[in-house]
């Protein structure tokens, strides 16, 4: 089989050999040709009329993205998903996703780029190349310096590249493809390729699981997973009282959650007035009320509101929902009385949320109307 010719090499003895090579091959007009040194040498990279490389602009673009993915996260999480006042700042307070923004732009930019060079620019899974293991990357590996002028560039002729290299003080070779590079096939789905990325995942994966499971969880790392903790409903003889479920501290109010202004004592009729009930009499509305009714109401006031208590006579029985008093009352004069209780009633603005009480009331309006039905409702 017949040598395909890769390159024409030269190796040099010195920096200043290389530098004024470079320059020259440079002059002559090639295009494809590469320098190797032992090590970076200063000044090389303008000898050779080296222009910008593009894996920049990957690395613009990856971070750029990475940056405004992060601060974009970081807002939503801020602002939507878990907002809290931390030291009285605003949800969206931009200084405190500088940092981790920084990070994850500086991270996503480099491993991009690393990925990007070899996926592309090296043609990774490839991972041959004409000059490697000759004669000549051992020189320029070590302690030699050395230029290659392609054969596939556009002015190449053997003789004049040979000339010009000797003319240039270095000793020339020349590098042929070899058989295993011009028969290789690139392909990514490469049964041998995709074990040894299979391997690389299960290998990180079990080295991932064992560390932060085994490694940082042994004592005394193990924090989250033995600190101590009560289970729900569960008795305890740390406190006092027995109870492992604490009330909060007095005066604590939810977040967003306005207070009930009337208490215990005041009239019904009083402030049902200014309590306006939100919810119209709707299916949804109305099954809501019917099962916190007959969970919560119909023990004693009957499932029908007749007073008629499935207590047995436990407790005195309630009156009537169907009482002209009731009837009369405003929605707001019975949904304060089941939130703060009347009589041997107890509250129950801890049990029945207000939607649920507003959606009772209606309800009770639904079974008041079935007793005292008109004769329009009939038709």
């Amino acid at each position: 089989m017949e040598k395909k010719l890769y390159s024409i090499n030269a190796i040099y003895h010195t920096p200043n050999d290389i530098v004024r090579a470079a320059a020259a091959v440079r002059d002559t007009g090639y295009k494809k040709f590469d320098v190797h040194t032992p090590y970076p040498i200063h000044g090389l990279d303008g000898a050779m009329g080296l222009k910008e490389t593009k894996l920049g602009f990957v690395t613009l673009a990856a971070g750029i993205l990475g940056a405004a993915g992060m601060i974009s996260f970081a807002s939503w999480v801020a602002v939507v998903d878990y907002p809290q006042v931390i030291g009285g700042k605003p949800y969206w307070s931009w200084p405190a996703f500088v940092p981790v923004t920084y990070e994850i732009a500086v991270l996503l930019a480099v491993l991009s780029t690393v990925g990007a060079m070899i996926a592309f620019f090296f043609k990774f899974p490839n991972n041959s190349h004409p000059l490697h293991d000759t004669p000549y990357m051992k020189k320029v590996s070590s302690d030699k310096f050395g230029v290659t002028i392609q054969a596939n560039d556009e002015k190449f002729d053997e003789k004049k590249v040979r000339d010009l290299l000797k003319s240039t003080g270095g000793e020339v070779e020349a590098v042929y493809y070899t058989e295993e590079f011009l028969n290789f096939k690139p392909n990514t789905f490469d049964p041998k390729f995709i074990l040894l990325l299979v391997g690389i995942s299960l290998a990180t994966s079990a080295g991932g699981y064992l560390y932060w499971n085994k490694v940082l969880y042994l004592p005394p790392f193990d924090w989250m997973m033995e600190q101590p903790r009560f289970d729900v409903q569960s008795a305890t003889d740390y406190f006092e009282d027995g109870h492992s479920m604490r009330v909060p501290v007095i005066g604590t109010i939810a977040r967003g959650f306005i207070p009930y202004p009337y208490a215990l004592g005041v009239k019904a009729d009083s402030v049902g007035k200014f309590l306006m009930n939100p919810l119209l009499s709707t299916k949804a509305t109305l099954d809501l009320g019917k099962r916190k009714y007959l969970t919560f109401c119909s023990p004693c006031h009957g499932n029908f509101g007749n007073g008629d208590s499935r207590m047995n006579g436990q407790f005195p029985n309630p009156p009537t929902l169907h009482s002209d008093k009731v009837r009369t009352w405003p929605d707001g004069a019975i949904f304060h009385t089941m939130t703060v209780g009347q009589n041997v009633m107890p509250a129950y603005q801890y049990q029945i949320s207000r939607e649920e009480r507003w959606a009772i009331v209606n309800y009770i309006r639904t079974l008041q109307r079935a007793y005292n039905a008109k004769e329009s409702d009939l038709q």
